[in-house]
């Protein structure tokens, strides 16, 4: 009895193992319904893509904000399509398409997401969202796009797309994927970091027909996205849509500061864009058409665009020589029409009338005087000496360099040291009479208009100007804005020597500008005119008002619109009564503005 245990023990140990084999060979070979049930439910990791923060106007009014859209993603592995014609059909989509976003998927991973489909509307979401569960590995992915409750400020506030390799590549915070949406102009660009917000992660349960099971573990993995930061820009919503209106069909820039702040009231750069066409599944198209537009809409004039300033730099020669004490308010000299064309007007004339008239021959003197000083008994050595140091006088007025405004691509213009000068004419061969013409703001002297509505500020500050900036306040507080906009940039000349220029100024719309004038608002402003090698010159005018406080700094260019009393005065005499009375009190003014007939 004792000795049939162990055989006992055997057989049934055998008998298990077979009942165990049996099952296993079952399960594995004969019945597949668990692989089938453990198929039918999947961990998927899906992005929660933040909104970006929203943008306001200096007075809170909307200038930016998110409109979702959704992407169709594609995991390769799980992907089954029957009918391919009900396919394309249901999706809206071409075949080739199709196999070129499938063969890209699969290259990218067999088995994470990629895009099929980006930036379906919600109509279209809402047409094919029932389908979905016809196809496995199709998932929707919910993004925003930026959406523009006004057409206006485009240049300024930037558009974004999808990331492309070289940023992907230079991402060294390591937070962007392929298809991610970036800033990539404007201040979207600017403040991209602010705005993008945080991304989160959501993991889900999802059968083998993509159907939604619920969150994994009921969320416990799942992080939430944080929106981006909102910000308060500087601009006047009013006074910028207004611009816009009076630039329509034309070309040119204005730009508005407020002086004491250095906030920018309006950035109009014409031809000008509807932003909304830069956002939705058709941006690569209007992106392409808008590039090869001939008239340049993508261009942003104000910080990119380069002109000779013209007569208004007579002011800054003027400055430079009171406060070097090489001229005084009473300094007189002929307007010698030998020297330099110039209009008629009385002569001889003081500093006050060289400014009020904008007498060239008075700036062909007044500038030989600055730079010849007989530093050296060599006249082309002492013209290399009085040209860096006014040079390095001039650097300090935000001129020859980048200003720092909170945009991407900022060009700075050029002042010309004595290097350039010998670059193309050999040093020590060339004297005064090679670099006059810097004397009245033409030659090789290069702004943009930003620079030159922040000399219109410090004529207004009488001395001093804070970087132009768009952002007023990040989050609510405006303590966040870079500590840069916040600084005092002194220009080196003594506040009583603008005292005089404030009041030439004021006097000069009364020789050039007399459209410009506005009953009981006392402006100081001065004309130029950028001369133009390819056609009609361009319209110049920088002003500021009220004269006694100063609210609003303006510039404004008019391209191939001649001289600067008509085009460039008149539009910056409507803004700046726009912004001051939210008014305007002068519907011919505006009407002959909107004309746009300023050669005739």
């Amino acid at each position: 009895m004792n000795d049939q245990r162990p055989v006992a023990i055997v057989i049934f140990i055998f008998l298990v193992g077979v009942v165990l084999l049996t099952k296993l060979f079952l399960i594995q070979v004969v019945d597949d319904s668990f692989m089938k049930k453990a198929e039918r439910n999947a961990i998927q990791r899906v992005v929660d893509h933040p909104y970006r923060g929203l943008v306001y106007d200096r007075n809170g009014k909307l200038l930016v904000y998110n409109n979702p859209i959704f992407d169709l993603m594609l995991v390769p592995k799980e992907f089954e399509v029957g009918d391919t014609t009900r396919f394309l059909d249901i999706f809206g989509i071409t075949k080739e398409e199709l196999i070129e976003a499938y063969t890209a998927a699969r290259k990218y991973s067999p088995v994470k997401p990629s895009p099929l489909i980006k930036q379906i509307s919600t109509t279209d979401f809402a047409r094919i969202q029932d389908y979905l569960i016809d196809y496995p590995g199709l998932f929707i992915m919910t993004r925003s796009v930026r959406s523009y409750p006004l057409p206006i400020a485009a240049h300024a506030l930037g558009y974004i797309g999808e990331i492309n390799a070289r940023q992907l590549e230079s991402d060294s915070s390591n937070y962007y994927r392929q298809g991610d949406y970036v800033g990539l102009s404007g201040m979207e660009r600017f403040y991209e970091n602010q705005l993008r917000g945080q991304k989160g992660v959501k993991y889900k349960m999802v059968n083998v027909r993509g159907v939604d099971k619920g969150p994994f573990k009921d969320g416990e993995y799942d992080t939430a996205s944080v929106a981006g930061t909102n910000i308060t820009s500087t601009i006047d919503m009013e006074l910028q849509r207004y611009g816009e209106m009076l630039l329509n069909g034309k070309k040119g820039s204005v730009v508005a500061i407020e002086p004491k702040t250095g906030e920018i009231l309006a950035m109009i750069s014409a031809p000008f864009y509807d932003p909304n066409d830069l956002t939705g599944a058709d941006f690569s198209n209007t992106y392409r058409s808008l590039n090869s537009d001939e008239s340049k809409p993508l261009f942003n004039r104000p910080i990119m665009a380069t002109y000779p300033p013209g007569s208004i730099f007579k002011v800054v020669q003027s400055l430079i020589g009171l406060q070097e004490g090489i001229l005084t308010p009473e300094t007189t000299f002929a307007c010698n029409k030998s020297l330099v064309a110039c209009h008629n007007h009385p002569s001889p004339v003081n500093l006050f009338g060289a400014i009020r008239n904008s007498c060239n021959p008075y700036y062909h003197q007044a500038f030989r005087q600055i730079i010849n000083q007989e530093k050296s008994s060599n006249t082309y050595k002492d013209t290399e000496i009085g040209l860096n140091a006014w040079r390095e006088k001039v650097l300090k007025f935000g001129l020859g360099g980048r200003l720092g405004v909170d945009m991407p691509n900022e060009k700075g213009g050029d002042v010309p040291s004595s290097k350039y000068y010998d670059r193309f004419y050999g040093e020590g061969r060339w004297k005064y009479s090679t670099i006059y013409s810097l004397s009245i703001g033409q030659g090789e002297m290069l702004v943009t208009p930003l620079q030159m509505a922040n000399l219109a500020a410090i004529f207004a500050n009488k001395g001093y100007y804070y970087t132009p900036h768009l952002v007023k306040a990040i989050n609510g507080d405006p303590n966040q804005i870079p500590e840069k906009y916040q600084i005092k940039n002194e220009v080196g000349v003594d506040s009583y020597h603008f005292d005089m220029i404030q009041d030439a100024m004021a006097q000069a719309l009364y020789g050039t500008a007399t459209r410009a004038i506005i009953k009981d608002i006392e402006i100081a402003g001065k004309t130029g005119t950028a001369q133009n090698p390819h056609g009609e010159d361009h319209s110049v005018f920088v002003a500021f008002a009220p004269k006694s406080d100063p609210k609003i700094a303006i510039a404004v260019y008019v391209e191939n619109a001649g001289w600067g009393g008509r085009a460039a005065a008149s539009t910056a005499s409507l803004m700046i009564e726009k912004y001051i009375r939210k008014e305007i009190t002068r519907p011919e003014l505006e009407q002959y503005v909107l004309a746009g007939n300023f050669i005739y």
